[in-house]
């Protein structure tokens, strides 16, 4: 979304041969074709103009999405939306601290019980390099963005952030800096400390590693991710208090591979990302990590996971390719996956598709290049 993220996703997606894997079991069943019911998704506030949503959420008994709206200029200002139900939507107050801050498009978010922490970033300065900050939900309902030292999330050593996720000891953003895989870590959603450059966490001798994602565990937290040099490995770490942390390599089929997404689903941790021969789905449990399978091969060029959200065993996730977006969903906790039919076709290129779930009530928020429109439909049990 902001150029040099752009790239850095460009430089590490791992290309997929077009043909079928070998041993390939019988085709799958047509897509799952839910009742999409639409929606009105209002402006942002006091700004008119092209709704840009770029995330999502629920908790709490309240749905959150979070973007930007853009001008006929293409000029942005930060938007946030939330509702009770997923059918009537509202605009969040929101309230910058910066230049920059002002023209955020927010395209992370996550939150627990009451609080809300989202992630924004526009381009800036003389190499158009993302200028990034957190901003948060205060008491008096608006989203306010966290005054942050410059280098914080930028300077000479950014690379990218990537991803928010809430927790019980806090909350943890991922991404990378030139040393590899770095997180941030707070205890209030608001002042956020860097951890880069951290033992088996950080690139060495055995590659240069980048984190994706992040998921809060009964030990503390988990971070996916790969090593890309050489090849492309899928890699997990653990950490009680993000400073700490414990690499594993994931199982998988030969080939190049990433752990892209991560969630919790039926009790266990749920990871996805591109392989060879599709998507692999990994999953970790109290005997540790398993592969459980492929599936969706066949999709032209390069191959990304863009949204997992799960409830109970009940998991969606969101990919694009070269022909555009596709969704995906799996009611037994990830062990098999069927196509989903989207409400209109999202080519690639400027566009997004952003998923939020809660129990079989899934929400859909599709930017087909000319603004995003809402829909949301309920998934039947087993489809």
């Amino acid at each position: 979304m902001i150029r040099r993220w752009s790239a850095v996703v460009a430089a590490v997606a791992v290309t997929l041969a077009s043909c079928s894997r070998p041993g390939a079991e019988p085709a799958e069943p047509g897509p799952l074709r839910p009742v999409w019911q639409a929606v009105a998704l209002p402006g942002g506030g006091e700004v008119s103009g092209r709704v840009l949503v770029r995330d999502a959420t629920v908790c709490g008994g309240r749905w959150y999405a979070v973007g930007a709206v853009a001008d006929s200029a293409g000029e942005t200002v930060p938007a946030a939306w939330t509702s009770l139900d997923g059918a009537l939507w509202s605009p969040m107050r929101l309230v910058s601290s910066s230049m920059y801050g002002a023209r955020h498009v927010l395209y992370a978010v996550a939150c627990r019980d009451a609080r809300l922490v989202a992630l924004g970033a526009a381009s800036g300065g003389a190499h158009g390099n993302p200028r990034t900050a957190n901003w948060s939900l205060h008491p008096d309902g608006a989203l306010r963005e966290a005054a942050a030292g410059f280098e914080l999330y930028g300077g000479p050593r950014a690379v990218s952030v990537s991803r928010v996720a809430a927790g019980s000891l806090g909350w943890l953003l991922v991404g990378t800096r030139v040393t590899g895989a770095a997180v941030w870590s707070s205890p209030d959603g608001e002042r956020f400390a860097v951890h880069e450059a951290l033992p088996e966490l950080a690139s060495d001798d055995r590659g240069r590693t980048v984190a994706y994602d992040a998921v809060a565990v009964p030990s503390g937290w988990l971070v996916v991710g790969a090593v890309l040099v050489p090849g492309a490995t899928p890699v997990a770490w653990s950490s009680s208090d993000a400073r700490v942390w414990r690499r594993v390599v994931l199982p998988s089929v030969d080939g190049p591979a990433q752990a892209q997404r991560v969630v919790v689903a039926g009790g266990a941790v749920l990871a996805v990302g591109p392989v060879r021969d599709g998507f692999g789905v990994w999953r970790s449990a109290q005997a540790g990590w398993r592969w459980v399978g492929a599936f969706g091969g066949g999709g032209r060029g390069a191959l990304s996971v863009r949204g997992l959200v799960a409830s109970a065993d009940r998991v969606v996730m969101a990919s694009i390719d070269a022909d555009g977006y596709r969704l995906w969903c799996s009611t037994d906790g990830g062990v098999s996956w069927r196509a989903v039919a989207l409400p209109m076709e999202v080519p690639s290129g400027e566009t997004a598709l952003v998923v939020a779930l809660q129990g079989d009530r899934l929400m859909v928020f599709v930017d087909a290049g000319v603004g995003s429109r809402a829909w949301w439909a309920h998934l039947p049990a087993g489809g």
